[in-house]
């Protein structure tokens, strides 16, 4: 590696943590913020619209059909899924800076877009929601592989899996926020346009108003995001992809300077020993090398991101189904329709707020302590022991319908408290653990030319598996017994995936180059170490071969 090369990446991983650092986690994170937001707060307004679209007298609550209930939450998975693979790849090619911007805008403009959606029937409304969900995903998807790929590359080596972790826990924040706004908008709504409950007035008890709690709700998200554009678009691009995949070290040097506040010396004495951007040296994603060097972590990582977001998924958009059948939540036909949507938010915010979000900064503060290798694991293995209690004692825990009198709820003599505990710790530990631990390596394992590819890949991997809990989870939960059944599989997906963990090697401790070979010159676009340098590095070199193999 060139001694300016060198410098720059020295003075990266060893840089004190300052101002800048948090400044990129708070623009990155607010994206995330963002993702999280709009995945997540329709749980809380799908029942609403059902309510309002497709009431049938006679026939209980309306309620969304199971196809399109799947549809307006599984629409913007998919969308993200090909959001991650198309930014992932244009990432790589066109740098991260370029295209970081444009999926700010895309998920502004469709979060915005989607609470305006127009129609006058039920199906052309539902229709131009999904169409705006579908590019609101696309536009998330875009943010997954640049967010985490340009803190990872700006982070220090001490520090880097907190900063990764510090943005994805924004996540959390995003989900309680989301909690938050619809209990806040639904209360005020709720104040303003009181109502019977469904048993005593069928039609009256769903307001008109409602119409506009869940444009509120949907559009809300747009807002803090879009505050940080101008942030956004001034970053620098990462050193590492100016200097390893543009060969631009001087620009690299430059950049960096500003970033770390102090001035960094470029030597070019070994630049004659530079290879071309298309020298033989370097290998394609495509090719027999990257899949001998890196086809397991690719694999590893994509695996246990598929199973994990079964899992994530399944939990995060089956609360609406699983907190009334746990007697966590009133029987809805004994609340209006915007009441529903209080004590619903109301539930997923405080199962956020004690369980959701202390997960993701348990992470933050102890994965460059513990590893990333260990919190994946032990997530993955007690997600699966308290799905497996939740699911064999699923019945005693709910409590019986038989026999049961208490008017406001479907279930009697259950343990609710155990039940929500069980939950909630469900959710600690996905994320303290393979929910935090899935985002944070793929950005760490792979050279800088493949870097952003790679994170793409990985997590469209996991929207895959967060897509079938769209279309076949939630489709189970309106079975009987389908809840059970539904828990306790996926208790047996996660314990897939604790196996599947040991397929990808700890990066703690480690800088970026060191990780994935380029440090040798064998990674990417770089530069090709001098004779003498080789017989000095040898011993060296062959230690990280074996750890990197």
């Amino acid at each position: 590696m060139a001694d300016g090369t060198q410098a720059v990446f020295s003075a990266l991983d060893n840089a004190k943590t300052q101002s800048y650092h948090f400044k990129a986690i708070i623009i990155a994170g607010m994206g995330f913020f963002t993702d999280a937001y709009d995945l997540f707060c329709i749980t809380a307004v799908t029942k609403l619209i059902g309510r309002l679209y497709y009431f049938k007298p006679g026939e209980g609550p309306g309620a969304l059909p199971t196809n399109v209930n799947n549809a307006i939450v599984g629409v913007a998975l998919v969308g993200t899924l090909a959001g991650q693979l198309f930014f992932g790849w244009l990432g790589d090619k066109l740098g991260r800076k370029k295209v970081y911007g444009l999926t700010l805008i895309t998920m502004v403009g469709c979060a915005l877009a989607s609470g305006l959606s127009f129609g006058h029937t039920p199906k052309t409304v539902i229709t131009s929601l999904c169409f705006f969900r579908f590019w609101l995903g696309f536009g998330i998807g875009g943010d997954y592989p640049l967010s985490a790929v340009i803190m990872s590359e700006y982070a220090n080596q001490k520090t880097r899996g907190g900063f990764i972790a510090a943005v994805f826990a924004m996540q959390g924040v995003g989900i309680l926020v989301a909690g938050a706004v619809a209990m806040i908008v639904s209360k005020a709504f709720l104040l303003a346009y009181p109502a019977e409950s469904f048993q005593d007035d069928n039609v009256l008890s769903t307001q008109p108003e409602g119409d506009f709690v869940w444009r509120i709700v949907l559009m809300f998200g747009a807002f803090p995001a879009a505050l940080t554009y101008y942030w956004r678009i001034k970053m620098p691009e990462t050193a590492r992809y100016t200097a390893l995949v543009e060969g631009d070290h001087k620009k690299a040097a430059a950049d960096m300077a500003k970033v770390l506040e102090h001035d960094i010396t470029f030597e070019e004495k070994h630049q004659e020993t530079e290879l071309p951007a298309n020298s033989n040296s370097s290998y394609g994603l495509i090719s027999r090398e990257f899949m001998r060097r890196h086809g397991l972590h690719l694999l590893g990582t994509s695996s246990t991101w598929f199973l994990l977001d079964i899992a994530f998924y399944s939990l995060q958009l089956t609360q609406k189904d699983v907190y009334p059948a746990s007697g966590l939540l009133a029987k809805a036909s004994t609340m209006n329709a915007i009441e529903e949507v209080f004590q619903l938010s109301k539930a997923m915010f405080l199962i956020a707020l004690a369980a959701t979000v202390p997960g993701y900064w348990f992470t933050v503060f102890l994965i460059d302590k513990i590893g990333r290798s260990i919190i994946q694991l032990g997530g993955f293995l007690l997600m699966s022991i308290f799905m497996a209690i939740l699911g064999f004692k699923y019945e005693t825990l709910r409590g019986h319908k038989e026999g049961c009198k208490d008017p406001k709820k479907d279930f009697c003599g259950g343990h609710t408290t155990w039940f929500t505990v069980l939950y909630g710790l469900t959710f600690f530990f996905a994320n303290f653990g393979p929910n935090s631990t899935t985002f944070i390596v793929p950005a760490e394992l792979f050279p800088a030319r493949f870097r952003s590819t790679c994170h793409g890949i990985s997590a469209a991997a996991g929207k895959a598996g967060a897509i079938i809990s769209a279309f076949v989870v939630q489709s189970l939960t309106h079975k009987q017994n389908g809840i059970k059944k539904a828990i306790v599989a996926l208790s047996i997906v996660n314990l897939i995936g604790f196996i599947f963990s040991f397929l990808v090697p700890e990066t703690m401790g480690r800088s970026l180059e060191e990780i994935s070979g380029e440090d040798k010159g064998i990674g990417g676009n770089e530069v090709k170490a001098s004779e003498d340098e080789k017989g000095t590095n040898s011993g060296v070199d062959k230690v990280s071969e074996t750890q990197m193999v």
